[in-house]
């Protein structure tokens, strides 16, 4: 099983997938995981940025494949203005899910502007490289939250959950999914 969790800046995706993987015994991969190298060596959304994404992806899912089978896997990806790149981002998920022969299930997390203004403000957050400043998300309707390569997907409004409360949440969901057991803590 691969459980994709989606959702913009601030929303609460790698504290969420922590929580989660941890209750899974899953193996987590945070989108920073990946686009950090990329941030540290090149100049953003050049040509050299998008090649050391796709490398560092391509090194990446390559391991993750190899994984036992048995082994969950949850990924998390936030919505980008270029579409194409998300196309790329899905294509490439897509096919990581197809290569494990794994269920793809995808999490579209949301919550108010004012709580993700709330999270995005956190210290830790510019600790680990993530994105601070509320107003760089202010087009957040025309970021589009490309979930329909998924298997099938959950709508979770995580405004009043805390990242326990959002992984139980999203444990229930697996649960109720054909063919799925999740561990419930």
């Amino acid at each position: 099983m691969i459980v994709e969790l989606n959702g913009l800046p601030g929303v609460g995706k790698f504290t969420i997938a922590r929580v989660l993987a941890e209750s899974l015994g899953a193996r987590l991969v945070d989108n920073h995981t990946i686009y950090n190298p990329a941030f540290a060596s090149t100049s953003f959304r050049s040509p050299e940025f998008y090649e050391t994404v796709c490398a560092v992806r391509t090194i990446t899912f390559g391991n993750l494949e190899k994984l036992p089978a048995g082994v969950p896997l949850v990924l998390t990806i936030a919505p980008g203005m270029d579409l194409a790149w998300g196309r790329d981002w899905q294509a490439a998920i897509k096919q990581l899910a197809k290569r494990r022969d794994a269920a793809l299930l995808g999490v579209h997390l949301h919550c108010s502007r004012q709580e993700r203004v709330r999270r995005m403000s956190t210290p830790s957050r510019a600790l680990l490289g993530k994105l601070i400043d509320p107003s760089m998300t202010d087009d957040e309707l025309q970021r589009p939250v490309l979930l329909d390569h998924c298997d099938r997907v959950l709508e979770l409004d995580v405004t009043a959950l805390d990242a326990s409360g959002a992984a139980d949440e999203i444990l229930d969901w697996l649960n109720c999914q054909p063919g799925m057991t999740a561990p419930h803590p």
